[in-house]
């Protein structure tokens, strides 16, 4: 929108794999054409997501069944404070596995040594905040922990899980909960989404609860989500649509 403003003639191309509901209110709306890709790659293999209680137990099990098959781990543990005791706990499971720690709060040539070991395979276990979300892609690396993944948000939790299944390999994604604090309402609908929405192709349909959990925010300002209190959510998408229409000249 901004570079629209910059240049009211330029045609503008946005692509995400998990749009935030704003954005996509606007393409249901008409507000913006929308075009979906729904066909992967070759070869490429739907996820295994499960969401189950914190169990050292699974955890071990799961990361021997991906080293045995020469494959890597994602451990993600979002509280820097408490990521090196995490990491520990995770070494002692897995003694003779190669464990490394990356965060945003390290130096950065700390930071880049870890990534890019783990990126050659000198690493097998990567405990992680979400500095991981976006922009890798590691084919080798196939089992992915969230950690108290009740706080993560439904669109956080989709572009985490794709860090693994990057290649033909079958990959697995585990969001882990506590088993001392209850779960909210809110974050049990966004658990259930992301492990029913594991398919190939599932971004649009995880998109399209996410603007269902969180609301469509508002259309005219900055804010990426929010609740339409006043008229009611229904009775505002209808009379958000008259409007467009009256704009386009559609009956």
């Amino acid at each position: 929108e901004k570079l629209k403003k910059l240049r009211v003639n330029v045609d503008v191309l946005t692509m995400t794999a998990t749009p935030i509901p704003r954005t996509l209110h606007m393409s249901l709306l008409g507000l913006r054409d929308i075009s979906s890709l729904a066909t992967p790659p070759l070869d490429r293999r739907s996820i295994v997501t499960n969401v189950t209680a914190y169990n050292k137990e699974l955890i071990r099990k799961a990361i021997i069944q991906e080293l045995n098959r020469q494959g890597q781990v994602f451990f993600v543990h979002n509280r820097v404070r408490t990521i090196e005791k995490k990491a520990w706990e995770i070494q002692k499971l897995i003694s003779d596995a190669k464990v490394a720690i990356a965060h945003g709060q390290m130096a950065k040539s700390e930071l880049e040594k870890a990534m890019i070991n783990f990126v050659m395979g000198e690493t097998d276990l990567l405990v992680c905040t979400t500095i991981i979300e976006s922009g890798l892609d590691i084919p080798n690396a196939n089992t992915i922990f969230i950690n108290d993944a009740d706080r993560f948000g439904l669109a956080e939790l989709h572009q985490l899980r794709g860090r693994v299944g990057r290649y033909k390999h079958r990959a697995y994604a585990y969001m882990m909960l506590p088993k001392s604090r209850p779960i909210t309402p809110v974050a049990a609908r966004r658990l259930k989404a992301i492990e029913e929405y594991s398919h190939l192709g599932a971004g649009f349909r995880i998109a399209l609860r996410d603007l269902e959990i969180r609301g469509a925010g508002n259309i005219l300002g900055a804010e990426q989500s929010g609740h339409i209190q006043l008229v009611g959510y229904q009775m505002y998408c209808e009379l958000l649509a008259d409007a467009v229409k009256k704009l386009k000249n559609e009956p």
